[in-house]
Formats: C-alpha cells, structure tokens, sequence
C-alpha cells in the first residue's frame, strides 16, 4: 500500500508520470478501495479554510493537529510519516489547491482518470499534465520556465532567439469527443482531431529537419522554412516532407491506410530513405495501404476531408464500418453493430454539428437500419 499512496498523492499533486498513472489505475481497478484515496481527500479538507492564504506554516500546523485528533486512523499513521520529509508541506499545499478548485468531493465514491477523457501533455520527463479546455496555463520546461501558454481549446509554444542544446519533446493528446489547437514554436499551426496525440519538439533546432510525429488525425499548417523541411512521422513509418503547405493527415492505427489530403503547396510521400517520393498537388489524395505498402493518388475535393476542423461529419462513399468507427470517436461513444448486412454497404451523408441521435435517426429512416442507445454505448440492429 505504501507505494499505491504515494501514487495517490502524486495524481492529486498533478505530478505523476504516465506509467504511474497506469499503475494507479490498475490498482484502484482490481481493488476498488475508495477508502484509502478519500481519506487523503478527508486530511486535505482540514487545510482547505487556509488555503487561500498559502501559509505554509499554517498549513504544516493544521495538519499536524489533524494527526493528532485521529491517531486511530491507519492512514494518518501513514501521514504522520510522511512529516519527516519537508516535502510533504508542498504536497498537501498542493492537494488542498486542487480540492479547493472543485476537482474533487468527498461525497463521491468513484474515482475518474482523466487520461481517458480530457486533453493530456506528456513532458519529457514523463510527467503528465491535465490540459483543461474551460482555463488558462503557462506551460513550463523542468527549468521552470515558461515555453508555452494554454489558453481555451489552443496551446501556444513561444519562439526562442536562443537555440536549444538538444531536442526536448512534449506529446499532446486528444481523447475521443474532442479537438484541440496547437502552434508549435516555429509558426506550424496543427489542429488536433479527436483520438489523435502529436509529439513535437518544446523548440527547433535552427539547422535540419523539423519533425513530428502523429498517431491519429491533424491539419497542419506549416510554416514556411526553406531551409528547414518540416516532416511527419506516422505511426507507420510513412514519412510526409513539406516545407511550408497545407494539408490534412489521417492515420489511425485501427484503420487500413494513411491518407494525405494536400490543400495547399507541395507534398512528398516516402515510405523510407530509400524509395522515390510521390509528390502530392494540390487537391489531390495520397493512400498509403499499410497491408500492400504502397501508395496511390486520386484528385478529391478537400473539403470533405477538413470538415471535422468545423465539427461536421461528411462522409462520401464510406463503408458504414468505417462511418461507425468516425463516430465513435467524434462523440466519445462505443458503437457494436449486429447489422453485418450493411457493414461493407458504403454511404453519402452531411451532418453538422448534431447530436448521435440525430445521426442515428437518419440511417434508421433511410435504411431502416434499428439501434438502441444507452449512456454512451449504441447497438446497431
């Protein structure tokens, strides 16, 4: 138990790492203790009337007669430990911030974790950091000093006259339901679908290759370098080489191909260091099929593909497998079809900014094709 508190403290604290995080969540998943996290929660609301004042004294004090009050409780038998460190001041300061912000209630017995759910950065070190849509933040390196500024659905990396030493990368992602903005420190402009993580460099180096690396969907507009190609790296090892366009990538892991719509300038597609690269138009569609490893090109109309930046779905002669799979992460939903009939159907369809219901609604009036809705799970019939 000794290390599941520390993790505990770590979550409320907002300083734990990903993998920590994963263990924390292991744990409460098999033992569903909810005890042991309350009472930290239960300790905290003793230094929540001065938290306000940020007194560390006051602070360390009012604990300590907390301990004393409840010498019984395991837990604070637990905490009284803890006191030996100088730390623990600053942690617990930081646990009643975060209770007293509204993150947590004593009344409930569920704990949430946000990686499921809520728009993340991983910084180097590891440590994960909670991105809230509804605030604002300044984001900080390990040095403790500003690099970027959250503000709403758009973080914000700021240049530097002075060139980093070595590369530091941070990793954005977004879940299901979701999209977010994000400008990197050179100008790029990358806007987030839903499911999708980007890992950037903090800052460029100011000679050689400005790359990125993309797991599920963005549009980037890329700032101009000459001199410096800008170049995404998907999940499977298709290399995407610009200097300064404008163009939508898709590459989700569960779907059969990568696809490369060109909006704006010039493309090139590679596969590896050794194959030719296939230049992309504007206007054009490059696939990459990850089962035959190669890669075709067709002229579509690019709005179809850049529509998801506004919060419509278009889909145009699209499988309903695939549909389904869109909108499981467009609204954060599970999605089982019974309908094996109309699985490889393919479709034409507009929807705006709608409900699923909506959506839903459609396919069951032109189709006929039933579904029940729970929560958020759909069965299609």
């Amino acid at each position: 138990m000794k290390n599941t508190e520390k993790l505990i403290i770590k979550y409320l604290t907002n300083s734990i790492s990903k993998k920590e995080w994963d263990e924390l969540n292991l744990w409460f998943e098999q033992s569903k203790d909810t005890k042991t996290y309350n009472e930290y929660i239960k300790i905290n609301c003793a230094i929540d009337d001065i938290m306000s004042e940020f007194n560390t004294e006051k602070t360390k004090n009012s604990l300590l007669e907390k301990i004393k009050k409840d010498k019984r409780s395991m837990i604070t038998s637990r905490i009284t430990k803890y006191l030996k460190y100088a730390a623990v001041v600053t942690m617990f300061l930081g646990i009643g911030y975060i209770y007293q912000q509204g993150f947590f209630s004593d009344k409930t017995e569920n704990i949430t974790f946000p990686s499921e759910d809520t728009i993340t950065l991983e910084h180097e070190n590891g440590n994960l950091e909670v991105i809230s849509e509804g605030g604002t933040t300044e984001i900080l390196n390990a040095e403790g000093e500003t690099i970027g500024t959250q503000k709403g659905n758009r973080l914000v990396y700021s240049g530097s006259q002075t060139e980093p030493k070595e590369l530091v990368y941070n990793q954005l992602t977004v879940p299901y339901g979701k999209r977010f903005e994000l400008i990197l420190s050179d100008g790029t402009i990358a806007f987030l679908n839903a499911g999708s993580s980007l890992k950037y460099p903090v800052r460029f180096l100011k000679e050689g290759k400005r790359e990125v690396f993309l797991v599920g969907e963005a549009f980037l507009d890329v700032a101009k370098d000459s001199k410096r190609p800008f170049i995404v790296n998907t999940s499977d090892n298709l290399d995407i080489r610009v200097l300064g366009t404008r163009f939508n990538v898709s590459n989700y892991p569960e779907d059969e191909t990568t696809e490369v719509v060109l909006v704006e300038g010039l493309v090139g597609l590679q596969i590896n260091e050794k194959s030719d690269a296939i230049i992309l138009e504007p206007g054009y569609k490059g696939s990459f099929d990850r089962q035959q490893r190669n890669i075709t090109t067709k002229p579509v109309i690019t709005n179809v593909y850049t529509s998801w930046m506004k919060g419509e779905l278009v889909f145009r002669a699209m499988s309903l497998e695939n549909i389904l799979k869109k909108l499981e992460r467009h609204y954060n939903i599970t999605i089982t079809n019974q309908n094996l009939e109309y699985s490889q159907k393919k479709f034409n369809a507009n929807f705006g900014d709608e409900p699923i219901e909506i959506v839903l609604n459609y396919f069951k009036n032109t189709y006929g094709i039933n579904y029940t809705i729970n929560a958020n799970k759909v069965i299609l019939k």
